[in-house]
């Protein structure tokens, strides 16, 4: 058995939610399946909540307000310090937890997805440290104070690191919070709760409730007493929260879609920036927001990408996600292994050339949610694999003629969430970058940096997380004036 599964099971967490600083029965009978993607059976059940227990976190979360904003910034750098050795103490737990929940190879799970959601927390514990919650400003002192309660909406494909970009800024900004992570892929935040209790959090600071989108996610958007929601999911969840959010005037914060582009400049290290393009768009399957999923290549050189690119795509090893061989696993859910599969089909029909993939599961797998790492090429920007985000392992090529038209269809998207430019020429390399309408740009493909600010122009969203940005995002900023007179 799972060692979280046994862990969790055997703590009678998967029928609880923690709320007030307490592991509670739900207060309705509704259940969700959770699947193992690498073997599509059933392997959990968990509770899901109604709007009463969204009430119930919310009374909480509101009585814990009172005292928690008045905490100093090294106190609560303390409470996530020891949540921090918590975590990296359970790495292996989460890591394999991550791995049944949502198919992701171990090693990657291990390497990236508990590491990165670390590191989150690190970065915040070292900002509330650092950050400007009053200044002066002539004679008046700018206050940055906590917005009140917040409700966190968080998605499957990169779980724990999710909610950690969030309840980090949240509870370092001084904010308490109710979580609502994906019922698809919900243990990871069971065993965080775990921590936060753990870890000594007061009662009522953070509050979990598991549910779907269209119960326990619209209460808590329409909540007349949460304060500000933060959702990382589809543009079209973000519209749908945007809009029930809209009657209590609260704050929305929305990270969504993307279609990131990866601009090849004629100067570039050709292996380097093809090879290494291909490995960052098929990172986590795809399964994320801000994948490089469109390569914008000079047409001149079209030819010499697709060997590159082809070769790249034959180093990926799909297969079962404990395999310490396999580089990537399983599709987190039927609904995405479907939508990939159908993506794929439409850009057969729409004529791309096929260069790697295709429809179907890789040779020899009868069952999971394993699909062909697939790329087109001689893609057109009017094409459905050009223009919609696909969130799986599919890359398009597209050929350019000169720097401006690679400008042009790189923002030829309603996204705007992340970016690459490749080139030798720095000069040029930021020129380009300063024209791409994105949150991000990547030049050179550089280290990830905890600390740079996330999100969207366009559909992507609004609001910023991570580093000071992300923690200014729950604060509400107060003039005071005549405080120095």
């Amino acid at each position: 058995m799972n060692a979280s599964l046994e862990h969790l099971s055997r703590a009678n967490r998967l029928d609880h939610f923690f709320i007030d600083g307490r592991w509670v029965a739900p207060l309705g009978a509704a259940k969700g399946a959770v699947t193992n993607p690498a073997t599509e059976t059933v392997f959990a059940h968990i509770a899901l909540g109604n709007a009463q227990d969204v009430d119930k976190a919310v009374l909480a979360a509101r009585r814990a307000f009172a005292s928690w904003s008045r905490t100093t910034p090294e106190y609560r750098a303390q409470l996530l310090t020891r949540l921090i050795a918590l975590i990296e103490e359970r790495s292996e737990l989460f890591a394999q937890c991550i791995t049944l929940e949502m198919g992701a190879a171990i090693g990657y799970a291990r390497a990236a997805q508990v590491p990165l959601a670390i590191a989150h927390l690190q970065t915040a514990r070292d900002g509330v440290l650092s950050f400007p919650f009053m200044e002066q400003r002539g004679h008046t002192v700018i206050a940055r104070e906590p917005i009140g309660v917040c409700g966190l909406i968080t998605p499957w494909n990169w779980p724990l690191y999710q909610i950690t970009a969030k309840v980090a800024s949240a509870l370092a900004a001084g904010c308490t919070v109710i979580l609502k992570p994906s019922e698809l892929a919900p243990l990871d935040a069971l065993l965080f709760a775990e921590a936060i209790d753990d870890a000594g959090f007061p009662a009522g600071v953070f509050n979990l409730v598991n549910g779907d989108g269209p119960v326990v996610g619209h209460h808590m958007a329409s909540h007349p007493d949460i304060d500000m929601i933060s959702i990382t999911g589809s543009t079209r969840a973000g519209v749908l929260v945007a809009q029930a959010a809209a009657p209590t005037v609260k704050r929305v914060a929305q990270e969504l879609g993307g279609k990131s582009p990866n601009v090849i400049l004629p100067d570039a290290d050709l292996e380097r920036a093809v090879s290494m393009g291909v490995t960052a768009a098929f990172r986590n399957l795809g399964q994320s927001c801000s994948a490089p999923t469109r390569m914008i290549v000079p047409r001149v050189l079209l030819s010499t990408v697709e060997a590159i690119a082809a070769k790249a795509a034959a180093a990926i090893v799909v297969g079962d996600p404990l395999s310490p061989a396999t580089t990537h696993g399983a599709m987190a859910n039927v609904a995405q292994f479907d939508r990939v599969q159908t993506m794929i089909q439409a850009g057969v029909a729409e004529g791309a050339k096929l260069l790697v993939g295709g429809v179907g599961r890789p040779d020899g797998m009868e069952t999971g949610l394993y699909v062909k790492p697939t790329i087109f090429s001689e893609v057109r920007t009017d094409m459905r694999i050009a223009k919609e985000e696909i969130f799986g392992p599919v890359l398009c090529i597209i050929a350019y003629d000169t720097v401006d038209e690679a400008i042009e269809i790189a923002n030829d998207t309603v996204y705007g969430l992340g970016a690459h430019v490749q080139g030798k020429d720095l000069a040029m390399t930021k020129n380009v970058a300063a024209q791409i309408r994105s949150g991000q740009v990547h030049l050179n493909y550089p280290a990830w940096d905890p600390n740079a600010p996330f999100g969207g122009y366009k559909q992507s969203g609004n609001g910023r997380e991570y580093g000071f940005e992300g923690m200014a995002e729950y604060l509400e900023v107060k003039s005071i004036l005549g405080y120095f007179d």
